[in-house]
């Protein structure tokens, strides 16, 4: 092309021929830009790849804490906090458990209303596309410093009139020792308006004539030195024993009773001074020996030691009224009297002539409260 000037209409072709290249290169990188956004990943709401979990000690007072667990799904993602008190286990996702108030961190402070019970914690993960929420695994039960009950005291025994019930203390967690002591209780047929039933504080009962046609509940009380906590174990069916009460007075010679079906009870143990006050001075046990539906036993022997053997063991035999007195000298092993504990005694009636295992014996264990003054 010679070295002249272009023609106008020439020109305008190249200037044509430009904006027309232009307007391609835009177009593809429009083009480009449109794929490589139609190839991206679609958006997803969070998913939980791994459970939160829980650690810290289950104690009353203690702060435990939550991991969020593992988590995928479109950034960014925002994470709260749940925390759920649970009877037993609890469901997977905590639906059957009790949501705490107050408690919306990754930290919580374990209060005395969550002793007893486990913790469960839930993270809810959320993002522009849904939300999801993960539960962690149930704690260990919570302890209390306090004794906790977490499983209810209950009664074993036929309930008639003469029969011996047995209570058993039920579960507890605390700080130890714990010390228990015993409440039994008369009541009505559906196990309320229940009256203290006077003497009645070990951990058998002698049913009476007073507890016909009623119910027997046991009420145990935990000490320790955070304080103390008590638990009643659910009545027993209604107290029978025939049509005619069986007789509860005149004495029974022990040599006149029958090994195959007659039983020494110890009925009563009376302590003095009570509560024990002093580790070196001597402790009177009073013990009624009983049989045939309350009536008193004469010329049985009793012996009673404590366990573990703080004291001298001893062995007296029942008066005409049943009654027998025993003199406890504390030992040097004698535990220095502290308010909220015991000392347990094991307590046997039995005859001379019965063999060590056998006859007509009859065992219970009792104990003393002590006390600092």
């Amino acid at each position: 092309m010679n070295k002249r000037e272009l023609t106008p209409p020439y020109r305008a072709y190249v200037a044509i021929a430009g904006i027309a290249a232009a307007i391609a290169l835009v177009g593809g990188l429009f083009a480009t830009w449109a794929a490589e956004e139609s190839s991206a990943a679609p958006a997803v709401a969070p998913v939980n790849t791994a459970e939160p979990r829980v650690s810290g000690t289950m104690r009353v007072g203690q702060v435990i804490r939550t991991t969020r667990g593992t988590w995928s799904g479109t950034d960014p993602i925002n994470y709260a906090y749940r925390w759920f008190r649970c009877d037993g286990r609890g469901a997977a996702d905590a639906s059957d458990c009790r949501r705490i108030s107050n408690a919306s961190n990754a930290s919580y402070t374990l209060r005395e209303a969550d002793a007893g019970f486990r913790i469960r914690a839930q993270v809810v993960a959320s993002n522009a596309d849904g939300t999801t929420r993960a539960t962690s695994n149930p704690t260990n039960i919570v302890i209390s410093a306090r004794p906790t009950n977490t499983t209810e005291p209950r009664i074993t025994g036929n309930a008639a009139v003469g029969a011996t019930l047995q209570a058993s203390r039920g579960q507890w967690a605390g700080d130890q020792p714990i010390t228990y002591s015993y409440v039994w209780l008369r009541c009505n047929t559906e196990g309320a308006n229940c009256s203290e039933i006077q003497g009645a504080e070990d951990t058998t009962y002698e049913v009476r004539d007073a507890d016909r046609g009623r119910t027997i509940r046991v009420r145990v009380i935990a000490r320790n030195d955070r304080g103390s906590t008590s638990a009643i174990s659910n009545p027993t069916a209604t107290v029978g024993g025939g049509t005619t009460p069986p007789p509860t007075t005149g004495v029974i010679d022990a040599g006149a009773l029958q090994a195959a079906g007659d039983r020494l009870v110890v009925s009563q143990v009376r302590f003095t001074p009570n509560p024990v006050t002093s580790r070196t001075a001597s402790i009177t046990a009073r013990v009624q020996v009983t049989a045939r539906g309350g009536r008193p036993v004469s010329g049985a022997r009793v012996f009673m030691r404590a366990t573990p053997r703080v004291v001298q063991g001893q062995t007296q035999v029942t008066a005409r009224d049943g009654w027998a007195t025993l003199t406890l000298v504390p030992n040097q092993q004698f535990p220095q009297p502290r308010s909220g504990f015991n000392v347990q005694f094991f307590v046997k009636a039995y005859r001379a002539s019965d063999p060590p295992l056998g006859g007509v014996a009859g065992y219970r264990l009792v104990q003393v409260p002590l006390s600092s003054g």
